[in-house]
């Protein structure tokens, strides 16, 4: 009986944590550019951001859902 509460309760927090990663709001600190979706069909827009701060640190994350 314990393990399936346990069981229930980490697949309720996971539906939890799954809903506010989804849909609990995306925002970017003071003073930094908000987030872009970019994609295969416009990398022009990627490419003259990275290259305007080319005397800065710059870093690029890329992320596939796969």
């Amino acid at each position: 009986m314990k393990g399936k509460t346990v069981l229930l309760v980490a697949i309720v927090l996971l539906g939890v944590a799954g809903a506010f990663y989804f849909y609990g709001g995306h925002s970017t600190p003071k003073g930094q550019q908000a987030l872009t979706n970019i994609s295969s069909d416009d990398l022009t827009s990627l490419k003259n951001a990275f290259n305007r701060s080319a005397s800065s640190v710059r870093v690029l994350l890329m992320l596939s859902p796969t």
